[in-house]
This record gives C-alpha cells, structure tokens and sequence, in this order.
C-alpha cells in the first residue's frame, strides 16, 4: 500500500525517484536486502506514476467529451 508521502508526491518527483531506483538496480553492486527494498519502493513510485496519469487521462477524456457536446449543441442549433 502506498504511504501518504507517496501521495504527496507530484508525478515528476515520482518519476524522477523511479528513474533513480531503475539506475541503482541496473548498477548492481547492492545486497539481496538492499536490491529487494529498491524493488518494493520502484512498485510504489510506479503506481503514484499511473494514478497521475490515469487521472490526466480522464480529465483530458472529460474535457473532449465537452467539447464534442458542445460541438454537437452548436451544429444542432446552427440546423433549426
């Protein structure tokens, strides 16, 4: 489960972190202990990215499908 400080965390500060976490595993040189905890805080980091993003995604969705009504309104009075 992800941490209020997780939450906190703005989408670039997550991913910057994950990018972070990415080089010291792919660097090796850790212990099993210390690979695994870098491992775990990747899978938070990566889930605070995808809340981000799922949430611009549906804000950019709601606000085509505003735009496509308001559209649609415009071109049905433009018709009567």
């Amino acid at each position: 489960m992800t941490s209020k400080v997780d939450e906190a965390l703005g989408y670039e500060q997550a991913r910057d972190e994950l990018i972070d976490v990415v080089r010291r595993l792919e660097a090796g040189g850790t212990t099993l202990e210390e690979s695994l905890a870098l491992w775990e805080r990747g899978e938070e980091l990566a889930k605070v990215c995808r809340r981000w993003l799922e949430g611009a995604r549906a804000r950019l969705d709601a606000a085509l499908a505003e735009e496509e009504k308001a559209e649609r309104e415009e071109s049905a009075q433009e018709t009567e």
